[in-house]
């Protein structure tokens, strides 16, 4: 099969397309034949050496494809040879062919292509896990998404905002914060321009956000803290801005808030599939009726990985970088 593989740690040029064997199904997985795979930050973290696949994945990139199950084990998961699924995998997505735990597959929702649906496992099973989760984003609460523009961030907007929350987000510009608003975020703060910081306390009347989707850490923290209400919640799932941080940890101690954080990659099958059965109930039905849509800023060649990576970490996009297997 093709694929494209990490030939040495670094840049988007060492992202080259070769052959490979293809992959066999074990025990409660199955064989997709991929005919778009989603691309993520992960990708190019390892990509650049800092974040190794777990014990036992491929040692390609991709996180999320779309295609049709061709052959293994699709009953585990309560699907059929044939069906068009969308699919968690802990790696292997940038190829023509990928294995992926059964449970971790979800069936294609009624009208979208496979390459929207190609930008919803990684994206979707992440903000769940984290923002309704970890975040306990609970009826009444507000929440503030930094990155909005970004693939986690259009999803984590959409999604809360279908739910019946208030949704502020920080992005780099004032065209991406624009496109967040018509998303359905109350206000999009260009935080290169805006202190967020004084904005959220603004539009909240001082009272602060019940939870915070962090993606940037780093300073970032210090300043979450001071958009909280009491009893926040920050919930961090990236180190953009670095992986140190000073904080008033009074502030946490006196207003009880909580400061978290997860990964997902290296959760096991059981703790994913748990997120996909409850996707499929609560998530699946506002797809299906267009309440909420991936937002594909752009498509690329399998073959021109490269490229997609490349636009990504320059920040262009609004939305999803999906690559085609044709």
């Amino acid at each position: 099969m093709r694929a494209v593989e990490i030939t040495k740690p670094g840049g988007p040029e060492v992202l080259v397309p070769v052959e490979r064997p293809m992959p066999e199904p074990g025990a409660g997985e199955v064989l997709i034949k991929v005919s778009a795979a989603g691309v993520n930050r992960p990708d190019a973290l390892q990509r650049a050496g800092a974040y190794p696949p777990p014990p036992g994945a491929s040692d390609l990139p991709g996180l999320e494809v779309a295609g049709e199950i061709v052959s293994g084990d699709a009953a585990a998961g309560g699907l059929s040879i044939g069906d068009r699924v969308c699919a968690l995998v802990a790696g292997g997505g940038y190829a023509e062919y990928v294995v992926a735990p059964a449970a971790q597959c979800l069936p294609v929702p009624k009208g979208l292509s496979d390459i929207e649906a190609a930008g919803l496992p990684e994206t979707y099973f992440t903000v769940w896990s984290n923002v309704f989760d970890r975040g306990r984003l609970a009826q009444g609460d507000t929440l503030l998404v930094h990155g909005g523009a970004s693939g986690i961030g259009t999803t984590a907007v959409q999604l809360a905002t279908a739910m019946g929350h208030t949704v502020y987000a920080t992005a780099g510009s004032d065209e991406r914060a624009r496109a967040v608003e018509q998303l359905g975020a109350a206000e999009c703060f260009n935080y290169r321009t805006q202190d967020f910081v004084e904005e959220i306390r603004r539009a909240t009347d001082n009272k602060g956000v019940n939870v915070i989707l962090d993606m940037v850490a780093g300073e970032y923290i210090n300043r979450d803290i001071k958009c909280l209400a009491d009893e926040g919640r920050i919930v961090i799932i990236a180190v953009l801005g670095g992986s140190k941080s000073t904080i008033d940890v009074s502030q946490v101690l006196r207003r009880r808030l909580t400061i978290t954080g997860s990964t997902l990659r290296p959760r096991s099958v059981e703790f994913k599939a748990d997120i996909a059965q409850s996707l499929h109930r609560h998530v699946w039905p506002l797809l299906e009726a267009g309440r909420i849509k991936p937002v594909v800023h752009q498509t690329f060649p399998l073959e021109r990985a490269c490229d997609a990576h490349a636009m990504m970490e320059a920040g262009e996009q609004i939305g999803k970088l999906i690559l085609t297997v044709d």
